[in-house]
């Protein structure tokens, strides 16, 4: 027959067996271990954004206008004449690339067509491939979103 100090003096005193209920006991892990498996419903609970979910902010973005060059002008302009973005005056194309939705002309390939362009950023080299063929360009800076 077993008495009741020999009882007593089996497992500890705080309810978890001989040695669960000392030191560090039955945590289930360090740290953040077990949070997908067994500690689901306290994370879920309490830190339901540990796994992010909420979306992420692009610092990537950026406002300015595309921007177009020669050979991507000569093969739109048929899009922007029927766009009403090109008027055709005496002996020369006006063409509004402001209007058109376009930031900035770049100089590579080659525009032969004699016009007038009106854009918020050229570049040098845009310039003058095009003066070489009578165009001007009219830079209009103030135009331009940043």
């Amino acid at each position: 027959m077993v008495r009741n100090k020999t009882k007593k003096q089996r497992g500890g005193h705080y309810g978890r067996g001989m040695k669960a209920g000392r030191g560090k006991g039955k945590r289930g892990g360090s740290g953040m271990a077990g949070l997908g498996k067994h500690l689901w419903i306290w994370m879920v609970k309490y830190d339901p954004l540990h796994y992010g979910g909420k979306g992420f902010t692009s610092h990537h973005f950026s406002r300015k206008l595309p921007p177009i060059t020669l050979r991507e002008l000569e093969t739109a302009l048929p899009m922007l004449k029927e766009n009403g973005f090109v008027r055709e005056e005496e002996n020369a194309l006006e063409i509004d690339l402001k209007t058109a939705g376009y930031g900035k002309l770049l100089g590579s390939g080659m525009f032969p067509l004699k016009s007038r362009i009106i854009v918020p950023e050229a570049t040098e080299k845009a310039i003058s491939k095009l003066s070489v063929h009578g165009s001007t360009v009219e830079v209009d800076e103030h135009s331009t979103e940043k």
